[in-house]
C-alpha cells in the first residue's frame, strides 16, 4: 500500500454529483493506506474537485491551492474535476499544482502521485471529452447524514449557456442493480437518507443496455421503484429533474411512495418563452406550470425547488419581469438564482443584447428576495403540523438542525444524542432567520 502513514485531504466544489465522486476516490486513497484529514490541515496529498459552473472557476482554484500550500508546502496537489477537464492548461499554470486530470483519469489518481519531490513542470492527463463513455459508480458516505448517490452522468442536451457535456460527456448511466447494491450499502452504514445525483438523471438508462430497437431497457421510474423496496433507507430524494422529464408517472408514483419525499427540484431558468427558446431549452413555460400543479394537486404539502438564471443575453427588463410574475404566481418554496456568466465554447457567448452586469444583479437580488418570501410563505403553511425531523450533526451556537421530509429546516437546541435521529417535531414559530422552531410532539 502506497500511503501507508501518509495524509491525504480533499476539498470539492460545486454540485452533489462532485461530492459523490470525492467521497469515492476517498475512499480508493484510504484503501491504499492513506489517513484522511480535514482540508486544509497538513497532509501529503491535496486534491481539488472544481467545478465549471462557478463564475470564478480559476480565482477559485488558485485561492484553494494556495490554502493547501500554506500549510504543507511540499505536498504532491491534484485538480480533478469539470474546471479540469475545460481548462487543463489554465490551471496548469497555478503554482504548485503537480497534475491536472480530465473526466477520464480522475479515478485513477493514484496512478500519478509520487512523494518523492515537487513536479518540474505540471502534468497534464486528460481526453477528447467525446472519448468518455465509462459510467464511474460514486456515493458519498461518512460526510454528512444524507449520501448523494450518482445515478447518471454526463448530458446529451445542447442548452445554450452550458459547458456541462464539454466538461462531462455524453449521457450514460448506472444499472439499476448497481444502484440498489450502493444503496444497500450506504444503509449498513447508518445513513438514513440517500439524494439520488447526475447531470440529468431524468435521462437515466440512456446509452445502457439498450434493446434492438434502441429503446431504453431501464428507466427513471424503474429505478426509483426498484430503490423503494431497499431497507434500512428511511428517506430518498430526487435532487434535481428536467420538467419534461419528470413525467406524471413519476410524480404520481411519488406520492404513494413509501420512502420517496415529497421534495422536487425542477429548474425553469426563464418564465420567459422567448429567452427559453434562446437559451435551447426543451419546454415553454406552460409545461412547467402543469408540471407544479400536477405535483401539488397530489401532494399539497410538497416542496418545489426551481433554477433560474437572470441576465441572459437578450433579457429585457420586460422579459425579466415576466418571468418574476410567473415565479410569483407559482406555488413553489424556494429558488437557487443564477447571474448568468459568459463561458467560452457555448453558443450564449455569440447573441446580441447583452446585460450589464450591474442590472444582472439587480435582477438577481430582486428574485433572491422573492426567493425568501415564497419559503416562508412554504413554512407558515406548516405550523402547527407534526413532522418526522431527521437531525443533521452541525452545532451553530449550541443549536442543531434538521428537515423534515418535504425539506424544511428545523431548528432545535444541540443535543450530541439526537444526531443522524428522526425525531418526531411541532413546528411551532419561525426565527429572525427563518427556521422553524419546534416542540417534541
Amino acid at each position: 500500500m502506497i500511503g501507508v502513514g501518509k495524509k491525504v485531504a480533499f476539498h470539492t466544489l460545486g454540485c452533489k454529483l462532485n461530492f459523490a465522486e470525492t467521497s469515492t476516490i476517498a475512499r480508493l486513497f484510504e484503501k491504499e493506506g492513506f489517513e484522511k484529514v480535514e482540508f486544509p490541515k497538513a497532509a501529503d496529498v491535496y486534491v481539488i474537485n472544481t467545478c465549471s459552473v462557478t463564475e470564478n472557476a480559476d480565482k477559485e482554484c488558485k485561492t484553494v491551492v494556495k490554502s493547501a500550500l500554506k500549510n504543507s508546502p511540499d505536498a504532491f496537489v491534484a485538480i480533478i474535476g469539470c474546471y479540469a477537464q475545460l481548462k487543463p492548461e489554465e490551471i496548469a499554470k497555478i503554482e504548485g499544482v503537480d497534475v491536472v486530470l480530465g473526466a477520464s483519469e480522475k479515478f485513477k489518481l493514484l496512478n500519478y502521485i509520487q512523494f518523492s519531490q515537487k513536479n518540474q513542470a505540471t502534468e497534464i492527463h486528460s481526453c477528447e471529452i467525446d472519448d468518455v463513455q465509462q459510467f464511474i459508480s460514486s456515493y458519498s458516505a461518512g460526510d454528512r447524514t444524507r449520501s448523494f448517490l450518482k445515478v447518471q452522468d454526463g448530458c446529451d442536451y445542447t442548452c445554450s449557456y452550458c459547458t456541462i457535456p464539454l466538461a462531462r460527456g455524453a449521457s450514460r448511466s448506472d444499472t439499476i442493480l448497481n444502484v440498489v447494491e450502493n444503496a444497500k450499502k450506504i444503509a449498513e452504514s447508518g445513513i438514513k437518507e440517500i439524494v439520488l445525483t447526475g447531470v440529468n438523471i431524468g435521462d437515466f438508462g440512456f446509452n445502457q443496455h439498450q434493446n434492438d430497437q434502441g429503446k431504453k431497457q431501464e428507466k427513471f421510474l424503474d429505478l426509483i421503484q426498484s430503490l423503494d423496496n431497499v431497507d434500512g433507507i428511511d428517506r430518498f430524494r430526487i435532487s434535481s429533474i428536467e420538467p419534461n422529464l419528470l413525467k406524471d408517472e413519476i410524480i404520481e408514483f411519488v406520492a404513494q411512495s413509501k420512502r420517496f419525499v415529497p421534495h422536487f427540484h425542477v429548474p425553469l431558468q426563464s418564465g420567459s418563452n422567448k429567452i427559453l427558446n434562446l437559451m435551447r431549452r426543451r419546454y415553454l413555460r406552460e409545461l412547467y406550470v402543469d408540471r407544479v400543479n400536477k405535483i401539488k394537486q397530489l401532494m399539497p404539502h410538497a416542496c418545489i425547488g426551481v433554477d433560474v438564471i437572470v441576465g441572459f443575453p437578450g433579457e429585457t427588463e420586460q422579459d425579466f419581469l415576466e418571468t418574476y410574475d410567473f415565479i410569483n404566481q407559482l406555488n413553489v418554496s424556494y429558488l437557487h438564482v443564477f447571474t448568468y456568466s459568459e463561458r467560452e465554447n457555448t453558443d450564449a457567448v455569440l447573441l446580441q443584447g447583452k446585460v450589464e452586469m450591474s442590472e444582472r444583479k439587480k435582477r438577481n437580488k430582486m428574485l433572491r428576495i422573492l426567493s425568501a418570501k415564497k419559503t416562508r410563505a412554504f413554512y407558515e403553511e406548516h405550523l402547527g403540523r407534526t413532522y418526522p425531523v431527521l437531525m443533521e450533526h452541525e452545532n451553530k451556537n449550541d443549536f442543531m438542525f434538521g428537515f423534515t421530509p418535504n425539506y424544511i429546516k428545523i431548528k432545535i437546541p444541540h443535543n450530541p444524542s439526537n444526531f443522524n435521529s428522526i425525531l418526531k417535531l411541532k413546528l411551532d414559530s419561525i426565527d429572525v432567520d427563518g427556521n422553524v422552531i419546534t416542540e417534541f410532539a
